[in-house]
């Protein structure tokens, strides 16, 4: 934009607020919206634009549910064993374990036990996906987008994966926390991690104990979460992990265990003193760099990824002049020359989760439709919620693009236009072909060991085998248990209307309903040749330029063009 500075933190002007920039502070701070939502939004001056984002407490979400759980959890599973082995040998030792016996006599005598611990392994990979739809659900129908966009941010910057938490209860719980202390103050937010069950099952805090400290969460806590590599030292680590140790959860609730606790004295970041964690933290937080990193980390996140190193040490003092409150410092940059300047604007690849939730707030749906499944599409473009990759979480910007990824966003694309409402399965209900195999052995009358064969082997090897359980039928067991106490995801396609949409804006022909549908869903502006090129393929499609004349068949050709929108490289920029 012409007069308006990158890298400046000065308040853009009045007279300089457009709807486009509306659109692209909308398009930030949130997920996008509908041109009404914009007008209504450029309506307002850029201070109470923002402040209507930012201060979200004031906006009501009643119309939210909250999540309902299928019913899989009971207190017998608290101490869910590390591994099968683990919960086998446990049961050979006392008799039960996960509050199932060992059968007294019979066959296979552990099988119970094993049946048992596959059935929680499933239960909580379906509840989990469960979740993740609820999250995305939220994301499209929340009135406070930013909430649940600073909610994706920590997501991925204290990242946790239910791979190896093995309990959506957990994920729940972390995903209240970061929610809670979104825009709060990080200072807190980061205690709050520190001492959250899931990070504390994540990094191993039960192996951090006085004599044999575990480095994991305190090489994490300084590497990722707070200061960035290269700022701290091999014995900082050391130090810090002896800090920590002693700290755990029970159950969904943090503790510390006095005996497990080094309460000598310690010597971090040039500091000594008998610390314990909170003492950490509060001196990793007294950093500069600290505030440097969270700031450069935010920035990259909501504006852009290119930031000088003076840059971000004014950043950095920003954060750190607000004592790390997050919403201050967040008003600050979205109402800054620096946000609305051409180095900002339409510059940020949407990862998949923007890419699903803009899309539909962009066709102004109040609901999250279930087909195409979005844990399914969400797996194909390289982001599953609640499953980062790392404790890094997720690449960002072009790590999101590939040919091939391009070319699934446009599959992505075609599916919300042309949903394959008659193809569908639920992804949910697909256990996969190995125990579909098994399960077909079973019901065709097969004896459990000779169902459990390696597929193609000979039945005759199965004689005399004898199992003290069986992991294939464990599996399948699990399996059914699990999906008999399954809540059914809602599998509706989306339902919007082009047709009306155009219809609403006042378009009368096939140029001007492209150029609604243009503005609608871009944020970049196509090419002379493009926009010719769309107009032209909706001309073909219904046989005429003018809309009335095509009144009663012209939703199938609008869908076309939305797709072929969708598709292209601009249309993934926010």
């Amino acid at each position: 934009m012409s007069g308006v500075r990158a890298e400046n933190l000065s308040p853009l002007q009045r007279a300089a607020w457009t709807a486009h920039l509306a659109g692209h502070l909308l398009e930030r701070a949130g997920f996008g919206g509908t041109p009404e939502q914009i007008t209504r939004l450029a309506a307002l001056s850029p201070e109470e634009a923002v402040a209507s984002l930012v201060n979200y407490a004031g906006q009501s979400n009643g119309h939210l549910a909250p999540f309902e759980e299928s019913g899989f959890w009971d207190a017998s599973l608290k101490d869910f064993p590390a591994s099968r082995p683990a919960a086998t040998v446990l049961a050979e030792r006392t008799g039960q374990a996960m509050g199932v016996a060992v059968k007294p006599g019979g066959q296979r005598p552990l099988q119970p036990i094993t049946n048992r611990f596959f059935y929680w392994l499933r239960a909580s990979t379906l509840e989990t996906r469960r979740l993740a739809f609820w999250w995305l659900d939220r994301m499209v129908r929340t009135a406070r987008p930013l909430e649940e966009k600073l909610t994706l941010f920590w997501h991925g910057h204290f990242a946790t994966s239910e791979e190896k938490l093995r309990d959506y209860r957990k994920i729940q719980l972390q995903l209240e926390t970061l929610r809670a202390g979104a825009s709060g103050n990080f200072g807190d937010l980061l205690v709050a991690v520190a001492k959250d069950p899931a990070m504390l099952v994540f990094l191993d805090a039960a192996q951090n104990v006085k004599g044999a400290p575990n480095e994991n969460f305190g090489r994490e806590v300084m590497e990722l979460f707070t200061m960035g590599v290269g700022n701290y030292t091999e014995d900082d680590i050391r130090e810090a992990a002896r800090a920590f140790t002693g700290w755990g959860n029970d159950d969904l609730s943090f503790v510390i265990d006095p005996d497990k606790h080094d309460a000598g004295v310690k010597t971090f970041l040039g500091q000594s003193g008998n610390f314990a964690g909170e003492d950490i933290l509060r001196i990793i937080l007294a950093q500069k760099q600290t505030a440097i990193y969270i700031a450069s980390k935010l920035y990259r996140f909501f504006v852009r990824e290119e930031i000088s190193p003076e840059f971000a040490i004014v950043l950095g003092d920003l954060l750190r002049n607000n004592g790390y409150e997050i919403a201050p410092f967040l008003t600050t940059v979205f109402l800054s020359e620096d946000f609305y300047s051409e180095a900002s604007v339409a510059t940020h690849i949407k990862s998949p989760t923007e890419l699903l939730v803009s899309t539909y707030r962009k066709l102004g749906l109040d609901a999250l439709p279930g087909i195409p499944d979005p844990n399914s599409v969400s797996k194909t473009l390289g982001q599953i919620l609640l499953y980062p990759p790392t404790v890094a979480g997720w690449g960002e910007g072009r790590a999101w693009i590939t040919p091939g990824l391009l070319f699934e966003r446009s599959n992505f694309a075609r599916e919300v236009m042309f949903p394959d409402i008659i193809g569908f399965r639920d992804p949910e209900r697909n256990p996969g072909a190995e125990v579909r195999r098994v399960n077909a052995n079973i019901i065709a009358g097969m004896e459990i060991t000779a169902a459990t064969l390696e597929e193609g082997a000979a039945l005759s090897t199965a004689a005399g085998i004898q199992e003290s359980f069986n992991t294939r039928y464990a599996s399948l067991v699990g399996y059914q248990q699990a999906l008999s106490k399954l809540k059914p995801t809602p599998r509706a396609a989306a339902q919007f209307s082009l047709s009306e949409m155009v219809t609403d804006a006042g378009a009368t022909t096939a140029t001007e309903a492209v150029d609604h549908l243009i503005t609608r869903f871009m944020r970049v502006a196509l090419s002379a040749n493009a926009r010719a090129a769309l107009i032209g393929t909706l001309e073909h499609e219904l046989g005429t330029s003018q809309l009335a004349e095509a009144e009663s068949y012209m939703e199938h050709g609008l869908r076309l063009v939305g797709h072929l929108i969708m598709s292209s490289p601009q249309y993934q920029l926010a």
